[in-house]
């Protein structure tokens, strides 16, 4: 599948739906803080997300319950796939070091960040 950049509504709703695994647009909205968007917005965007494929549903009764199609570590994939070739040239060590220099980061941070990375490498091949 081709996945697509979402808008950062569509985002928003996403990550509501990873949380929740399964939603209403009821159990949506109830996650909002603050100024709720209008029940109308939600089932819109849930629209629109169906037709890129990152959502179904099926019914129940008169509601539509909402599962994700795209699970939030392959969009967190192509995110992060598509930031580093096209603002880093695909160089991971130019963004480590942009991202360390923006934050200010020093020798300490970056062994933190090196010995997570490894240990979540190491994860990866034990399931491999």
């Amino acid at each position: 599948m081709d996945l697509k950049s979402l808008t950062k509504a569509e985002e928003q709703i996403m990550q509501i739906i990873w949380k929740l695994r399964e939603a209403i647009v009821k159990d949506i909205l109830a996650e909002f803080e603050g100024t709720k968007p209008a029940y109308t917005t939600i089932a819109t965007v849930l629209i629109v997300l169906e037709k890129k494929g990152f959502v179904s549903h099926r019914k129940i009764g008169n509601s539509k319950l909402f599962t994700p199609v795209i699970s939030k570590a392959e969009y967190t994939k192509f995110q992060f796939t598509s930031l580093l070739g096209n603002y880093f040239g695909g160089s991971f060590p130019k963004m480590a070091s942009f991202f360390a220099k923006e934050n200010d980061m020093d020798i300490s941070d970056l062994e933190k960040v090196l010995k997570e990375a490894e240990k979540e490498m190491k994860k990866d091949q034990a399931k491999n």
